[in-house]
């Protein structure tokens, strides 16, 4: 995992965090979109970069595939600037740079590009002032899409399902982010383990969190998002759960988890600096 130099360091103080994981299913995308409208909803202005090419966050969000002209994939091929890619949504404060299928030739065709690990974070340098944060979706891989991601990030948020094998793969994404870490991108961190899924009538649900928890500390996030119907229900309806029904278990558990997010950012931020 080598390139011809490290992640340019961000211009602005937009803090950019990619939800990655490997396993498909374990709800990063519904977790994007959901943390994205909570945080809005707090006034924050937020940006999600959909790079997953199925498209799942700019379909919940309700971005039809006829309106992306401009997409991610126009970013990592250099044919377009930030500003040309960003699309409003109808929640305020969020807006999203929608995915498109080109996505799933765009590893084949960034495998002998100069930079192409760090084409994502090039499209970002100087670029995000109008936002407070950005969350980049990743496909369920890790691939050079993927890599990308962490490579433009300064954390990388990890959605992990309430269920046995929830442990197995996780070793390999932290191994992973090390290895970007050290290669690539120096301020790379794991901002934190969101527990999904979790039903509480299920003995093992908690037993996976116990484990979770005990292997990880303080990276795993109190909150834990429930199993919720209508968490299910909302993307066809091209909404959040958070705007499809707020009262619901699960968009309580959202709101929750952004307003944990944002209390631990105020207390590293003096670490930080």
């Amino acid at each position: 995992m080598s390139d011809d130099s490290r992640s340019p360091a961000p211009a602005t103080n937009c803090r950019i965090l990619a939800l990655a994981n490997q396993k498909g299913g374990v709800g990063k995308t519904t977790t994007a979109i959901n943390l994205a409208t909570a945080l809005a909803a707090t006034g924050e202005k937020v940006l999600i970069v959909d790079l997953d090419p199925q498209g799942n966050a700019s379909t919940g969000l309700g971005i039809d595939r006829a309106r992306r002209r401009v997409s991610a994939y126009d970013l990592l091929m250099g044919e377009a600037r930030l500003a040309e890619a960003v699309m409003e949504t109808g929640i305020p404060g969020l807006s999203i740079v929608p995915a498109v299928v080109d996505l799933a030739g765009a590893e084949l065709e960034l495998a002998t590009a100069e930079r192409r690990t760090h084409r994502l974070a090039d499209a970002l340098a100087g670029a995000t002032a109008g936002f407070d944060h950005l969350l980049i979706d990743c496909p369920p891989s890790l691939n050079l899409l993927t890599l990308n991601a962490m490579v433009a990030a300064d954390g990388v948020l990890v959605p992990l399902q309430c269920e046995f094998f929830a442990l197995e793969g996780l070793s390999q994404l932290l191994d992973t982010v090390e290895r970007v870490r050290a290669n690539l991108n120096p301020r790379l961190e794991i901002q934190g383990i969101v527990l999904t899924m979790y039903d509480r009538r299920n003995n093992l649900s908690d037993q996976v969190a116990r484990d979770v928890r005990q292997h990880l500390g303080e990276k795993v996030y109190d909150t834990t998002i429930p199993r919720n119907v209508r968490i299910s229900e909302a993307p066809s309806h091209g909404k959040p759960a958070i705007i499809y029904d707020h009262r619901c278990p699960g968009s309580l558990a959202y709101i929750r988890l952004a307003t944990e997010l944002l209390r631990r950012e105020r207390q590293s931020a003096p670490r930080a600096a």
